[in-house]
This record gives structure tokens, C-alpha cells and sequence, in this order.
């Protein structure tokens, strides 16, 4: 419809919602995938990794650091993304130095612990470990990031300790105190770990909810007591209708100890699948919500209940073999997740620019490896 227009002089065309030629429509960007690739061997990491341990043993510990930076090396080597390998670029001098530390102090903890006299100092020791959990778990993401490279350029962590603080502090507090708000916990760690991480100027970027998480919980809760109720009843039915007395005098009969036994044993295989799955989930579901820049995005494809099985029989595999297989199970675990995985971009990532190299402290690497503190997806 037009409509006249008052202030046009006498004969001008009139003002008409058709005057104005609409924008034209933009044409969507396209995306290109990035299949990920590792290309490791069980043979070739078989070599790498009994010379760590030889050596880390004959050194009393020493040569650690230089095994953990080996391994890295190996792993992050053989990982690929549109033709390049990543680069782990740690020094094991610097890595060493936290090491001798954290172990000096877990030394004193352990062995004042043992004596009433002494006691008061590892109970300042845990309380100081507590105090400063927090900027521990900041410092190992700061280092592992700056020590991470691909295509010429490192990632860095942007995190500040009040957000480390907010994440691993509180939030595992109330976790601790509401076990209800574990899944929140979970979420707020993993926003804050992508949120700080940039590569060059590129800075992280979550999307997820919260919900997910809750539902891994859940289903993880309903895995444990579905386990006990699949192992509690048959060793209830057999306590009440065993003919015999299933308590000797000398204690349990050898029919309840083995039925306990193998229940054990299942609660175990459970309670790890469990576990396997819950971290497959939220690895998967934090992959397919976190990108980069804006123009950068991640697909992962591999399944959680697949990765707890891998998990479950690795580790069986390892018992059996006493430790032997544990090549073979890294190689086998990394090959699924990353071959699971694909990097969707809207731009070249040669384009994307450094903001800089940086140092950081390794105490906190250190202190996460030494203390077997989880701090990945």
C-alpha cells in the first residue's frame, strides 16, 4: 500500500513501503569440518612408556616430570586437526621444581600423621591443601594452556581465583554439603574452564545448560543402586534361606565369603562403569557446547556407554597383565574419543592471531599430577 507523502513537492512519487529495496539476503557462511585424527601405536607407546617407568623408579622419582612431558608429547604428537599436530611444550626443569615441593609437603603430611605429637601439622597441611585447592586447580589449567600449541600458536587460561574460587571452592562445598548440587558443581567447573580458555585471541565460549548434567547424575545414581539391588538380593535370599547356618563359629561360612566376594567385585565393575559414563557424558555434551572465537565449534560423536565400557575392560586388562596392557588401554581410549571428535570452523584457522606467549608457574601442574586432582572435560 502507499501512503502520500506531505512534505514531497506536487508530482514527486510517493513514499511506498515498496521505495526502499529490502537487503539482500545473506548468504549463510559455510562450514568446514575437521575430522580429528590420532595416530599413535600401542607398539610405540609400549617403548616410550616402560622407559618412563624404569627410569622413574632407578631415578626414586626424580625423572617424573620428564616421563609426564614425554607422555604428553607422544599424545598430544599424534593428535591432528586439518593437517597439524598439536605441541606440548612444558619444561620438565620447571615441572620438577613444583614436583620436589608438593612432595616434600606430602612427605611431612604423611609421616606427622602417623604420631599423636605431631598430628597438628598434617591437620594444618590438609587444611592449607583446602585452603588452596582452588588456586591449585587454576595454576594446572593456566600451565596446561600456555604449554599448548597448534599451528605456531598456544592456548592460554584467562580464569581469575575468584571464578576458581566460585567453581572448585564453593561450589564443591555446598556439593559436599547438598550432595543434590553435585551436578551443579559439575556444570559451573566446566563453564569456567571454557570460558577462560582462549587460543590466540579467540576466547571460549559455553552454551550448555545445566539440566544435562543433572540427568548424568541421575542415571549414574540409577546405575549404583540398581547394583545394589542386583547384588544385595541374592546375598539377602542366600543369608535367609540357606539351609545352614551361614555364620560359623569361627566366622563366616566359605559360602557366604565368596558370595561377598564376588559382590564385591560387581559392586566395583559397576560403580566404574558408572563413573566411565558420567565422565564420557559430560566430556561429550561440554564438547558439543563450547566454541571458539564464535567461529569455531566442536562435534562430538563418540558414545559415553562405549567409552565406559573401554574404561571398565581397560582396566581389567591392566589388573591382568599387572600393568603391562596400560599402553595398549591409553592408546585404545584416546583413538575412540579423538577419532569422536570434529572441528567445524566458518573461517581458516591460519587466521586466527597470537595474543602472546606467557610463563606460568608449574607448582599447580604439579600439585594436580601428584595428587591425582582431575581437572579436564
Amino acid at each position: 500500500m502507499s501512503l502520500p507523502d506531505p512534505a514531497a513537492p506536487h508530482g514527486a512519487p510517493v513514499l511506498s513501503r515498496h521505495a526502499v529495496a529490502p537487503p539482500a539476503p545473506t548468504a549463510p557462511a559455510a562450514v568446514t569440518e575437521h575430522p580429528m585424527t590420532f595416530t599413535g601405536t600401542a607398539g610405540e607407546y609400549f617403548r616410550i612408556w616402560i622407559v618412563n617407568v624404569a627410569l622413574t623408579v632407578v631415578t626414586l622419582g626424580v625423572y617424573l616430570p620428564w616421563a609426564r612431558v614425554r607422555t604428553r608429547q607422544y599424545f598430544y604428537g599424534h593428535t591432528w586437526v586439518d593437517g597439524q599436530n598439536f605441541e606440548y611444550r612444558a619444561n620438565p626443569l620447571a615441572l620438577l621444581r613444583g614436583y620436589l615441593l608438593v612432595g616434600f609437603l606430602f612427605a611431612v603430611y604423611a609421616l606427622s600423621s602417623n604420631s599423636e605429637r605431631t598430628i597438628w601439622i598434617s591437620i594444618v597441611l590438609a587444611l592449607l591443601y583446602a585452603a588452596l585447592y582452588p588456586w591449585v586447580v587454576r595454576q594446572s589449567m593456566r600451565f596446561q594452556a600456555v604449554n599448548t600449541w597448534h599451528r605456531g600458536l598456544n592456548f592460554h587460561f584467562l580464569g581469575t581465583l575468584k571464578g576458581s574460587y566460585f567453581a572448585y571452592g564453593l561450589a564443591n562445598v555446598a556439593a559436599g554439603v547438598i550432595g543434590l548440587l553435585l551436578p551443579w558443581a559439575w556444570h559451573e567447573q566446566r563453564k569456567y574452564q571454557v570460558q577462560n580458555l582462549t587460543y590466540g585471541q579467540a576466547r571460549g565460549a559455553f552454551r550448555g545448560d545445566v539440566a544435562p548434567f543433572f540427568t548424568f547424575w541421575i542415571t549414574a545414581v540409577g546405575i549404583g543402586v540398581g547394583s545394589l539391588l542386583l547384588i544385595g538380593v541374592p546375598l539377602l535370599a542366600l543369608f535367609f534361606t540357606s539351609g545352614s547356618n551361614p555364620f560359623e563359629e569361627d566366622g563366616f561360612s566359605t559360602g557366604l565369603i565368596v558370595a561377598l566376594g564376588l559382590g564385591y567385585v560387581l559392586f566395583l565393575l559397576l560403580s566404574a562403569t558408572s563413573w566411565q559414563y558420567v565422565r564420557g557424558a559430560i566430556m561429550k555434551y561440554v564438547l558439543n557446547n563450547a566454541e571458539l572465537g564464535g567461529v569455531v565449534r566442536f562435534r562430538a560423536s563418540f558414545s559415553p556407554w562405549r567409552l565406559a565400557w573401554i574404561g571398565v575392560t581397560n582396566t581389567l586388562a591392566q589388573l591382568l597383565t599387572l600393568g603391562l596392557a596400560t599402553p595398549w588401554a591409553a592408546m585404545r581410549r584416546a583413538k575412540y574419543v579423538t577419532e569422536g571428535i570434529t572441528v567445524r570452523t566458518i573461517t581458516n584457522l591460519d587466521e586466527f592471531a597470537s595474543a602472546g606467549p606467557g610463563q606460568e608457574s608449574a607448582l599447580g601442574e604439579a600439585a594436580t599430577e601428584l595428587l591425582d586432582i582431575q581437572v579436564g572435560f
